[in-house]
């Protein structure tokens, strides 16, 4: 990513949308604006944004709506949810639709800037370190310096947060972590056990034949997750 980070900041409350442009603008950020999804749609169809910050409750379609909406055409730039609704079911919705972190209102817009800048360095390229040998998933190929699941077919298309999800699990294969773990090393310790098991069953979805009897990410009763890799 070279020089400022670029922002899309969705929300239908026009007080809110001037002050996080303006906060996260002091904040060396570069923010673009829209009031609802078919803003949003519009302004992702003109420009390349780093991540999207997006209200959850927003007339016409919804904030996890257009989440889904993105994530099925392929859209994998990463999102940030914002909701004033902050039971542990709502951020589970969130994650399910696609979302790689959430915040409930209100907030700290320190926070919140903390919290961007966590995602942005989790997508980006990782900084030179030991060359990691690809890891086989069947007839998959995961390339942990890259970040990019390959198959047969290609490349399989991977949210940032299904990536950063596989990225720590194979950096420690064929060990047990827990869900704290994993969520720390995701950077969102927050976001509870039920999110981390969300993020499992939708990277599942992407690297085993079958979700409902895996092969590689198995879970370990009462322990946490291991992935192990294999033909």
């Amino acid at each position: 990513m070279s020089g400022e980070p670029h922002l899309l900041v969705v929300d239908d409350d026009a007080r809110l949308r001037a002050l996080l442009q303006r906060f996260l603008t002091e904040q060396g950020f570069r923010v673009a604006v829209a009031a609802d999804a078919a803003e949003a749609r519009a302004a992702l169809a003109a420009f390349a944004f780093d991540l999207i910050v997006l209200d959850v409750m927003m007339p016409g379609e919804s904030g996890l709506d257009l989440v889904g909406s993105l994530r099925r055409a392929g859209q994998q730039v990463p999102i940030l949810m914002l909701t004033a609704r902050g039971d542990p079911d709502d951020r589970v919705a969130g994650f399910e639709a696609g979302a790689d972190d959430y915040l409930a209102k209100p907030f700290d817009p320190r926070e919140l800037a903390h919290r961007i800048r966590t995602i942005l360095r989790r997508a980006a390229p990782a900084a030179p370190r030991a060359a990691q040998a690809p890891i086989q998933l069947g007839n998959r190929w995961f390339e942990p310096d890259r970040q990019e699941l390959r198959g047969p077919d290609g490349t399989v298309r991977l949210t940032g947060g299904e990536a950063a999800l596989l990225l720590v699990l194979a950096r420690r294969a064929g060990e047990v972590l827990s869900r704290e773990e994993i969520a720390a090393a995701l950077g969102t310790p927050e976001a509870g056990e039920r999110a981390v098991d969300v993020q499992v069953t939708r990277l599942r979805r992407k690297i085993e034949p079958d979700p409902r009897e895996p092969r590689f990410l198995h879970t370990i009763r009462h322990r946490g997750y291991v992935l192990r890799p294999g033909p």
